[in-house]
């Protein structure tokens, strides 16, 4: 995905912009994180997978922020990890049988 310093700054500014509205004023995006989640959705499942998947993620992060009181970008970073690695798996392959081992957030 190419992007250009006006791209950066638009994303950084809608990000500040959705985060000051949601009233989540200490949330950091990592824009690039986000980007490469939906990229690596987008490749191995389909464009429509992309939206859906950072939400999952963001979901994911929240949870486990609130459950296990993980710092946000801790938290965002380790489903990211999960995410972007279930991507680069076969489309047939499965959780294991206990289920997706070690990836619980």
């Amino acid at each position: 995905m190419n992007r250009d310093e006006s791209d950066d700054q638009i994303l950084r500014q809608w990000t500040r912009r959705l985060s000051q509205a949601l009233q989540i004023l200490d949330l950091e995006v990592d824009n690039n994180l986000v980007l490469n989640v939906a990229d690596e959705a987008a490749h191995a499942v389909s464009p429509m997978a992309a939206p859906i998947t950072t939400f999952v993620v963001g979901y994911a992060a929240g949870f486990a922020a609130a459950q296990l009181a993980l710092a946000s970008q801790t938290a965002i970073v380790r489903a990211a990890d999960v995410v972007i690695a279930v991507c680069r798996q076969p489309a047939t392959e499965s959780p294991d049988e206990g289920g997706w081992v070690n990836t619980a957030q």
